[in-house]
């Protein structure tokens, strides 16, 4: 396998992370998305048109968006079906709600922390109003759940590709000027994926400290 990459993509982040937690290794190809803007050479769009990354290539077949090469990846190298409950309906569609989620999060939160924090030249304004609202409604249904006994944003006892999917745009919203000290649930809820067997850290998101206590 093949992975097409940027190491400031909190989309590529999520990426790398699964292959962690699933003991994987790729072929790593650095492509400068920003500012080198590789990602719209004719040699890039030649392997995804979309010009978007991260891209996973299997075996000459190409995988696009970061959703679906978790999903990929989940049903292709974990068994036990852990990651992605394909066989509870009910959870599955639950999942892949989550997994759209995290695509929402990475075009608002994820947009305002590469207009802010690395200087693209993208709205902040529009994106951090979005993010904050997503924010607030993933906070939300956190708090609800830890009411209920439960960790994760799918029900069920261990964390599932949905987490995974919306964790660096939350890791990392700070970086667009989106406090996280207003969203108590959520933190709780990164340090418990970063507790994740096979957690990895990037630039701006650090493992947790394991005498760490958890917030009331």
């Amino acid at each position: 396998m093949k992975l097409y990459n940027y190491e400031l993509s909190g989309e590529c982040y999520k990426v790398r992370f699964f292959l962690s937690v699933l003991g994987l290794s790729v072929e790593s190809i650095s492509v400068d998305e920003y500012p080198g803007l590789e990602v719209q050479t004719p040699a890039f769009l030649a392997i995804n048109p979309a010009g978007t990354l991260p891209v996973l290539e299997v075996e000459g077949q190409v995988i696009a968006e970061p959703q679906a090469i978790l999903t990929y990846l989940a049903l292709a190298h974990d068994p036990t079906s852990t990651w992605y409950p394909a066989g509870d309906p009910m959870r599955a569609a639950q999942c892949a709600q989550w997994l759209d989620f995290g695509g929402k999060l990475d075009a608002s939160a994820g947009v305002a922390r590469r207009a802010l924090g690395m200087f693209m030249p993208l709205d902040a304004g529009s994106a951090r109003l979005e993010g904050r609202r997503l924010m607030r409604i993933l906070d939300e249904h956190l708090w609800f759940a830890e009411r209920q006994g439960r960790d994760w944003l799918v029900p069920g006892p261990a964390p599932t590709i949905a987490d995974l999917a919306c964790f660096p745009a939350v890791a990392l919203a700070e970086e667009g000027e989106i406090a996280l000290a207003d969203y108590p649930a959520a933190r709780r809820w990164l340090d418990r994926v970063k507790r994740i067997p096979g957690f990895i850290p990037m630039s701006g998101v650090f493992p947790t400290s394991p005498a760490a206590p958890q917030e009331n």
